[in-house]
């Protein structure tokens, strides 16, 4: 995944940022927090996945499955932005 590369860092950054997440999720369990704070904790934690899934299918189709050379408006340039916008869109 060479296109990853020049967003490397922000993409570590946003994994260990779930990385704690899960942590307060872990340790809100050990304390023994109510359900409800447990679940708020874990459901930022999935959104955050979702978004960095989706970030990097983005990326991919932008960059493995879309032709460069193609004009924006270009029905196929348009099909793709459609169907990054599904991806979004589900993963919220």
């Amino acid at each position: 995944m060479s296109h990853t590369q020049r967003h490397r860092k922000k993409i570590l950054d946003r994994i260990r940022r779930i990385q704690g997440q899960l942590s307060g999720v872990a340790k809100a369990l050990e304390e023994e927090r109510d359900c409800s704070s447990v679940l708020q904790t874990l459901a930022a934690a999935r959104g955050a996945m979702n978004s960095l899934f989706a970030g990097i299918v983005e990326d991919h189709v932008r960059h493995h499955v879309l032709d460069p050379d193609l004009r924006p408006a270009s029905p196929h340039a348009e099909a793709t932005q459609e169907l990054i916008e599904v991806v979004r869109t589900y993963f919220r």
